[in-house]
C-alpha cells in the first residue's frame, strides 16, 4: 500500500470525526423542518429550521459546532446552486416586458427603501441590509446569499429571517384580503400583487390560494421572477465590498461567489428544456433540504438575548418594509393598468 492510499482514509476518519456530529444534528434539524412544512405548507421549511436552530442551539454540545458550522457554510451554496433549476427565463418573458419592468422596480424601490428606513429606524448595517434583501427579493434563500458576500453578524442574519417568517405570515392573511374586499382586484392582479410582495415562495402560494389556482400560478411565476435578481443583487454588493474593503479580517470578498455562478448556470440549463422533469422534481427537494440544514445550522449559532435586544427596531424596520413592498407593488400594477 502506498503512503498516500495510507493517509487518505485517515484524512477521511479525522474529517468525519470533527465534522461528522454536526452534520448528523444538521441533518435531523433539517428532518423536523421538513416534517412541520408538510403538515403546515404555509410555513417554510427554511424558516421553520432556523426557528429550530434558535431554540436549541445553547443545548448542543460542543462537539457539534465545527460540523454545524460546515453545514452552514457548504448546503448553503449548493443549496443555491439548485435552486437556479426551479427557474426558467422562458416562464418571465411570457409576462411581458410591462411586467417584468413592475418586478425590477418593485425589487429595487423595495431594496433602497428598506436600506433607508434601516438607518432611519437605527439599526445595524448589516441587519438593515439582510432585510432589506430578504424583503425584496425571496426571503430566507436571498438572506443567506448576499451574507456570503457581505459578511453579516449571524445575529443579523438570524432576525432577518425572523422578520420574513413574522410578517411573510401575517402578509399570507392581508393581501388576498385586501386585494378582494378593500381594494376590489381582480383574483389574477392579487396573484401579481402576492408575488409581488409577499416573501418567500410558499407564503406567495398560501396567499394567493383564497383567490384560485389560476392566481397561484400567476403568483408563482412573478415570484420566480424576482428570484432571478438574486443573482444581479448579489454581485453588485460584492463590488461595493470589494471597493470598500469589506469582509471578515479585511479578507476581500469575491465579486460573484461561484456558487452564484452555478445558480446561473442551472438557470440557463434549465430555460434551455435539457434537463428531465424528475431531475427538476429531485433538484427542487433537494435544494430545500440543504438550505433547511443550512438554515438550522446558523440558527444554533443565535443566541436568544442578541435577538432580543435589537427586537423593537427589528420589528418595526420589517412592519415599514412590508408595507414599503406591498405599496410600492400595487402602485406600479396600477400604472400597468391591473387595478
Amino acid at each position: 500500500m502506498s503512503t498516500l492510499e495510507a493517509v487518505r482514509p485517515e484524512r477521511v476518519r479525522s474529517w468525519w470525526e470533527r465534522t461528522g456530529p454536526g452534520l448528523v444534528v444538521a441533518a435531523g434539524g433539517a428532518g423536523v423542518a421538513m416534517i412541520v412544512n408538510r403538515f403546515v405548507p404555509a410555513l417554510s421549511a427554511l424558516t421553520v429550521a432556523v426557528l429550530i436552530g434558535v431554540l436549541v442551539g445553547g443545548a448542543l454540545p460542543g462537539a457539534t459546532s465545527y460540523g454545524l458550522q460546515w453545514a452552514t457554510r457548504s448546503f448553503l451554496r449548493v443549496g443555491v446552486v439548485f435552486l437556479g433549476l426551479q427557474l426558467s427565463l422562458t416562464e418571465v418573458l411570457r409576462l411581458g416586458p410591462g411586467m417584468i419592468a413592475v418586478v425590477v422596480v418593485t425589487v429595487g424601490l423595495a431594496f433602497a427603501g428598506t436600506l433607508g428606513l434601516g438607518r432611519l429606524v437605527g439599526v445595524s448595517p448589516g441587519l438593515g441590509l439582510m432585510v432589506a434583501t430578504g424583503f425584496s427579493i425571496c426571503g430566507a434563500s436571498a438572506i443567506v446569499a448576499m451574507d456570503s458576500v457581505a459578511r453579516s453578524r449571524k445575529a443579523d442574519v438570524a432576525t432577518a429571517v425572523t422578520l420574513v417568517t413574522i410578517y411573510g405570515g401575517a402578509a399570507i392573511a392581508l393581501v388576498p384580503f385586501l386585494g378582494a374586499r378593500v381594494f376590489g382586484l381582480e383574483p389574477e392582479t392579487i396573484g401579481m400583487w402576492a408575488g409581488l410582495s409577499v416573501h418567500e415562495v410558499a407564503q406567495v402560494v398560501a396567499a394567493a390560494s383564497p383567490v384560485g389556482a389560476a392566481a397561484v400560478g400567476t403568483a408563482v411565476v412573478v415570484k420566480l421572477t424576482r428570484v432571478v435578481l438574486l443573482a444581479p443583487m448579489v454581485a453588485g454588493m460584492g463590488v461595493i465590498e470589494r471597493r470598500t474593503g469589506g469582509g471578515a479580517g479585511g479578507k476581500r470578498p469575491p465579486v460573484v461567489p461561484l456558487f452564484v455562478v452555478g445558480f446561473l448556470v442551472m438557470l440557463l440549463l434549465r430555460s434551455a428544456g435539457v434537463v428531465p422533469g424528475p431531475v427538476l422534481a429531485g433538484a427542487k427537494e433537494v435544494s430545500t433540504v440543504l438550505l433547511a440544514a443550512a438554515m438550522f445550522g446558523l440558527g444554533t449559532s443565535v443566541r436568544v438575548r442578541s435577538l432580543l435586544r435589537t427586537g423593537r427596531r427589528g420589528l418595526l424596520l420589517g412592519l415599514l418594509s412590508t408595507v414599503l413592498v406591498g405599496a410600492v407593488s400595487l402602485a406600479a400594477l396600477s400604472v400597468l393598468g391591473h387595478s
